[in-house]
């Protein structure tokens, strides 16, 4: 298949299913194609049949009816030698061997119209071809057809529909011979295709590139057109009736002698070898505007701009205005623009074009104009003696005269009109004077002036006060003096001009602490500069703040404070240490040290220092640096035995104190405690020992104090390996036991049994006491304590339970706790 052409297959005109159901099997029918004498049906095999007897009888038709059979295998067939355009009944029979009817099944169809025939056809388009016939019969539409062979095996096949004679069929190729055929169509189907007609396509339009050179000239040019012979051109000068025919056989033509900024209207059209024409192209191009007259040219008074005009030129849209200075101004409608701004001292010339959409024409002939001179440049004032001064200038271009204006704060003017570039005037020192020169010509006078002026060289103040405001600053306040513009202000030490202002006061910060400035106030103007033989003042800054170096505890209310001495001799330096809710601890030292004193414990200081002099006073104060003196201890400790061999400790609150550590030490062992609490139950408490009781109070910050508080001594031990037993050849029992610790207590027995309650109490240093039994064979409940000097008895001491026989028995004592 050939590329960029479609091909396309043999369309089915129309198929029409229309089933018919059998009496017999279910046989149906139905059409498959239909042409103007033909048609093509389908059926369903029926089992058993031979043959297929296929008849179709016209309606309202003189025609007879027309027959054909197929064998037992055959589902499709046609039937023809029909008549265009008429209604059939179809109807199909399945037979058997014997010419029996199995099955049989019938429709109703019609045939297409009748084949039209071509009667002309033409090209009046490279793209078409139209095609005129005689109408048919029952026809609803008609197809165009347009075969060709473009290169071999490259075929192109399309079709058309349309609903009369002439019919055109599009989207053909320029100059190509194509088969032309034509084909009615109904509700059913097509009919066949005419005989052919072969009709070649026109060739294409030639496409022009078309310019105007000149304002009286079009030239044109295109590119050759394929198969073309000869080109023609028909040319009409647009709003008028002249008209030019040309033929050409070369790619280009020109047009001379035409009129300036006119439209023309330019007809292409090329024919081929049989002098056919093709296809017509209509091209309008404009011819460039004539060349203007020369402009003129008028600066306004406003001497911002000039205006510039000229005569209007036919058939162009804009001008645009040239100067020898590079400035233009365009303009669509009028024959005037406005240029702006105009600059000084300026003998230039103008030309205008004019454009449309051909280009622009000639420049016209240049147009002169002035324009005022410039301001005076390098305006000066030379004082060659005090009072005695003069105005120059440089000379200025364009100018013929120039008028001076001198006027000074005095009161007094004085003017020149003068041709040279100086004018005299009397100055006087300290005041100010302001100068005028404007150059003029003919066109009038500078309209920028140039103000100058001029001071003489200003006296120094009169008064001048130094105050030292701050430690590192200094305020210098003068009176004002007549001809200056500004002051500087300048310590001579710094090399560094502190002030550059029009007041006449002053701050000088940034100073060096503790340093001695000759301080100087100089009056200047911009002209002359600044008046150097002022007399300097000296001032000296407040001392340098001490830095504090460190901070050593002396005892728990005392604090030495060590700091640098930054200051020459003699300086003070006052430390001060500041806490909320209490006064301030202050002390003084020409040294690099002080003491502080009863400082309270628990408390945060802000600690900073201050340098002093007799002199110049108080320096800023340094940077502060805390202290923190120690917790305090806290005032009432509470030691409580709880059992023998545990004891709480307890206290009262503590400022500044957020942990304790609790310590019981003796010679038998220690007990510690660290707590956030107030109060601490200690283990490992040995009995009968003297134990010293100290707390560890610790800050947030980790600041510890140590307080120490009344010794404690512990329970006296309880004795051991107690035992009970009966004296011989008596009615007394004897307790002893082991006692712990050393011997100073005295030690209480008591013996409990249902009836009686017996006791005895043993002096120090003794094991055992002797207890008179009233009756026997009882149980006892027995408790040795030892007893304290205030008579109270030791509560941690366990019970024991014995059961004692009478005399006579066993001699054993039971412990009947085990």
């Amino acid at each position: 298949m050939g590329t960029g052409h479609a091909i396309l297959l043999p369309i089915l005109l129309l198929v029409t299913v229309v089933e018919i159901c059998a009496a017999q099997n279910d046989m149906t029918l139905s059409v498959y194609t239909v042409t103007s004498k033909s048609l093509t049906l389908k059926w369903t095999k029926v089992p058993g049949a031979s043959f297929y007897k296929l008849e179709a009888t016209p309606k309202n038709s003189p025609q007879g009816q027309v027959f054909v059979q197929f064998d037992q295998n055959t589902i499709l067939g046609s039937i023809i030698s029909l008549s265009p355009n008429t209604q059939y009944t179809v109807k199909i029979e399945a037979m058997d061997e014997l010419m029996t009817v199995l099955a049989s099944a019938e429709t109703d169809t019609s045939t297409a119209p009748e084949i039209p025939v071509i009667s002309t056809t033409y090209s009046k388009s490279s793209q078409s071809i139209t095609v005129e016939f005689p109408e048919v019969t029952g026809a609803t539409a008609y197809i165009l057809r347009a075969e060709s062979q473009l290169l071999v095996g490259d075929f192109f096949f399309s079709e058309a529909r349309v609903s009369g004679s002439p019919g055109t069929i599009e989207g053909l190729q320029p100059f190509t011979e194509y088969k032309i055929s034509i084909m009615s169509e109904n509700a059913v189907g097509r009919s066949q295709p005419s005989y052919p007609t072969d009709q070649r396509t026109v060739i294409v339009a030639p496409n022009l590139n078309i310019s105007s050179p000149t304002s009286t000239s079009i030239l044109a040019s295109w590119d050759p057109v394929d198969h073309a012979d000869l080109y023609t051109f028909v040319i009409i000068q647009e709003g008028t009736n002249i008209r030019m025919d040309i033929s050409a056989n070369k790619t280009t033509l020109e047009l001379n002698n035409l009129q300036p900024g006119t439209n023309y209207n330019i007809k292409a059209q090329a024919q081929d070898a049989d002098g056919r024409p093709g296809d017509d192209q209509t091209f309008v191009q404009i011819t460039r505007p004539a060349t203007p007259d020369a402009p003129n040219v008028l600066v306004n008074s406003g001497r911002t701009g000039m205006l510039v005009y000229w005569g209007a030129q036919q058939g162009a849209t804009t001008y645009t205005v040239w100067s020898t200075n590079n400035q233009t101004c365009n303009h669509t409608v009028y024959s005037s623009c406005y240029i702006g701004p105009v600059e000084c001292g300026q003998k230039q010339s103008l030309t205008v074009t004019a454009y449309n959409s051909a280009g622009p024409s000639s420049p016209s002939l240049p147009g002169e104009y002035l324009t005022y001179p410039c301001p005076a440049n390098n305006t000066r004032v030379e004082e060659y003696e005090p009072g005695n001064c003069s105005i120059r200038w440089d000379n200025v271009y364009l100018a013929e005269f120039y008028l001076v204006y001198v006027k000074g704060n005095d009161g007094k003017e004085e003017s020149c009109n003068t041709t040279v570039t100086s004018c005299p005037f009397n100055c006087s020192c300290g005041h100010t004077f302001i100068a005028i020169v404007v150059p003029h010509n003919s066109v009038g006078g500078s309209p920028v002036i140039e103000l100058l002026n001029y001071t003489t060289l200003p006296c120094c103040p009169e008064t001048v006060n130094v105050t030292l405001v701050s430690s590192e600053t200094v305020e210098i306040e003068w009176s004002e003096v007549s001809g200056a513009e500004l002051y500087q202000v300048t310590a001579e030490e710094t090399e560094t001009i502190h002030c550059n202002d029009t007041e006449t006061i002053c701050a000088l910060s940034d100073l060096e602490c503790d340093s001695t400035y000759s301080i100087k106030v100089t009056p200047c103007n911009e002209l002359r500069g600044c008046n150097t033989t002022c007399k300097a003042h000296t001032q000296q800054t407040a001392p340098c703040p001490p830095v504090i170096v460190n901070i050593t505890q002396m005892n728990t209310t005392r604090y030495s404070v060590y700091f640098s001495t930054p200051n020459r001799e003699g300086t003070t330096y006052i430390i001060t240490a500041s806490a909320s809710g209490t006064a301030p601890r202050v002390c003084r030292s020409t040294g690099n040290s002080c003491e502080l004193t009863n400082l309270p414990c628990g408390t945060v200081f802000k600690v900073l220092g201050v340098a002093e002099s007799n002199v110049a006073g108080k320096s800023i104060p340094g940077y502060e640096k805390i202290l923190e003196t120690g917790p305090c201890c806290p005032q009432n400790v509470v030691v409580t035995q709880v059992t023998l061999a545990m004891t709480n400790v307890s206290w009262t609150p503590a400022t500044g104190a957020r942990s304790f550590v609790t310590s019981l030490l003796s010679r038998r062992g220690d007990a510690k405690c660290h707590t956030v609490d107030d109060s601490c139950l200690m283990g490992c408490i040995t009995c009968g020992t003297n134990y010293s009781v100290s707390i560890e109070a610790i800050s947030s910050t980790g600041h510890m104090s140590e307080c120490h508080y009344k010794g404690f001594s512990s329970s006296p031990c309880c004795p051991t390996n107690i035992k009970i037993q009966r004296l011989p050849n008596s009615a007394n029992l004897r307790v002893s036991w082991r006692s712990l610790g050393p011997q100073i207590y005295n030690h209480s027995v008591e013996l409990t049994e249902q009836s009686a309650n017996l006791s005895c109490v043993a002096t120090p240093g003794s094991r055992y006491c002797d207890i008179m039994e009233n009756t026997c064979g009882n149980v006892y409940t027995v408790l040795v304590s030892p007893v304290l000097p205030d008579g109270t008895k030791t509560d941690f001491c366990q019970e024991r339970t014995y059961s004692v026989p009478c005399p006579g028995g066993v001699d054993m004592m039971m412990n009947i706790n085990g």
